[in-house]
């Protein structure tokens, strides 16, 4: 029987380990997305306790913590950070009683032999699922723990944990040091003074490069009750009142020159689902002014001013050569009651079977006819978009450019190990898998740069089951190139971060 998670983690065949260790290992990681804060780079932050740096703001942890019945207040509420921790590590047991084990094998007499068997029964229905990978890399890579985190070995995980946290080498600076990150791209609001970019900038003794990354969500989300606050707010940073549709885009296009002159070479759009609705000025105009006074917007009217706002955003976006990122596809908030006790992004939102397609591809081609089509990653949290985002990649060549446009890597629901594995192998089939550009932690924790490592993993395993199944030539030098161009290369080319 293979170890749990040794050396070899994820490599089921030879030219799989060697790819990984001789080629993908030790490459340096480009996080081009994520949503960690700036503020505690700038200040290098040092946590107190394992819950602070692991469990707070990870909506992915919380899901599963939910889904074994723990009440809210261990989650986000007032729970002590030793109590949330205990009950994250007792999660994954838990989901036994969920699974109709009795409560006699979990807690109870039963023999320590029968709570083995038990625990082990309920174990494949747990394992699959990313967190288990993610959490033990996380405690392996950083902390040194080679054991397996439960119920029983929580107070032992605490308090290795709390100790090492001492350690300068566990504050934020020195897990981005020790994860070999040479960039990150935060998210960024037009609206953001991005202070902490600058002091971290003005820092000589800090060579990570930290990016802002353009986030306009609020600018463009004229059906949302909170429009009306956010223009008056963005007015306020550029110094105008913002009285028409002319005056938001002005203030954008300011926003957007300091923000490309404090580096900026990235941007993203999170979308329910994407759109296309050209309308004429005097219609968008109109929408605007009901947005303004918190009037009600309908879908067709919301769908003409998102039109009009990318179509703007997105010649800017080549004006300055950036890469323009759109994630859709996600049903958000579906727990209204949590939303309204906790607000947006707390681990319940779903999978939108809602299709776009048609609504995508004629945006890219309005943009690419009126040559300000940007540099363009696609993604789409319901897998079942994959193949129609990889075809698109063909759709809008440019010359210099390999695949203009791009699908991301697998997304939130999808970045498990089989979701991994069924987005590289249609991205293989379909477009070209040397020119991907690889992993992201898209993550608010600073442990998260083991995905990095995970993916790999899992590509080099694909590439060598390909080889020595005949499917390849055993050519090691160049897929070692390849490997690499993956993990690194291709996205520091790609987006032109020059690491």
């Amino acid at each position: 029987m293979k170890k749990f998670m040794d050396e070899d983690f994820l490599l089921s065949n030879e030219t799989a380990k060697k790819l990984y260790h001789d080629y993908a290992e030790k490459m340096p990681i480009i996080d081009y997305h994520c949503h960690i804060n700036p503020q505690e780079i700038a200040e290098n932050r040092k946590f107190d306790n394992i819950t602070q740096v692991w469990l707070y703001g990870d909506h992915y942890k919380w899901r599963i913590i939910r889904a074994c019945g723990v009440d809210e207040d261990k989650i986000t509420g007032a729970a002590s950070d030793r109590e949330r921790f205990q009950m994250f590590a007792e999660a994954l047991p838990r989901a036994m009683r969920s699974n109709g084990v009795p409560e006699e094998k979990v807690t109870g007499a039963a023999s320590p032999r029968e709570k083995f068997d038990a625990y082990a029964a309920m174990m494949p229905k747990c394992i699959g699922n990313p967190l288990y990978h993610w959490t033990h890399l996380e405690l392996k890579r950083y902390f040194g723990y080679d054991g397996v985190l439960n119920g029983e070995t929580a107070e032992e995980v605490w308090n290795l944990c709390n100790e090492k946290l001492k350690s300068d080498e566990l504050s934020v600076r020195g897990i981005i040091k020790s994860s070999n990150v040479k960039c990150i791209a935060t998210t960024d609001d037009p609206a953001d003074s991005l202070e902490w970019h600058q002091k971290i900038k003005e820092d000589t003794t800090f060579d990570v490069k930290v990016l802002p990354a353009w986030r306009p969500d609020k600018a463009m989300n004229v059906d949302k009750d909170t429009f009306p606050g956010y223009v008056e707010k963005l007015g306020n940073v550029v110094g105008k009142k913002l009285a028409t549709f002319k005056d938001l885009l002005a203030a954008l296009d300011e926003r957007m020159a300091f923000f490309n002159e404090m580096g900026c070479v990235n941007c993203d759009h999170g979308m329910d689902y994407v759109m296309y609705r050209p309308a004429s000025d005097d219609e968008v105009e109109a929408i605007y002014q009901k947005g303004l006074k918190g009037e009600a917007i309908c879908e067709c009217e919301a769908e003409k001013f998102k039109t009009a706002m990318m179509l703007h955003l997105g010649a800017g976006y080549a004006k300055y050569g950036w890469v323009m990122q759109i994630h859709y596809g996600a049903l958000r908030n579906t727990n209204t009651g949590l939303f309204k006790k906790l607000g947006p992004d707390v681990g319940v939102d779903a999978i939108s079977g809602r299709d776009c397609s048609g609504a995508l591809f004629q945006l890219l081609d309005a943009m690419d006819q009126k040559g300000a089509l940007p540099k363009t990653i696609l993604y789409s949290l319901n897998p079942n978009d994959n193949a129609m985002l990889q075809v698109a990649m063909g759709c809008f060549p440019s010359a210099g450019v390999r695949n203009k446009v791009q699908n991301g890597a697998a997304w939130w629901f999808n970045d498990s190990l089989p979701g991994m594995v069924n987005h590289m192998v249609s991205y293989a089939s379909l477009g070209v898998l040397g020119n991907f550009l690889g992993m992201l932690t898209d993550s608010r924790s600073f442990l998260s740069y083991t995905r990095h490592e995970y993916y790999r993993r899992i590509l080099c395993n694909q590439i060598g089951e390909w080889v020595e199944n005949g499917e390849y030539p055993d050519d090691i030098e160049y897929l070692g190139k390849m490997v690499q161009d993956i993990s690194f290369n291709n996205t520091n080319e790609f987006f032109g971060f020059h690491c």
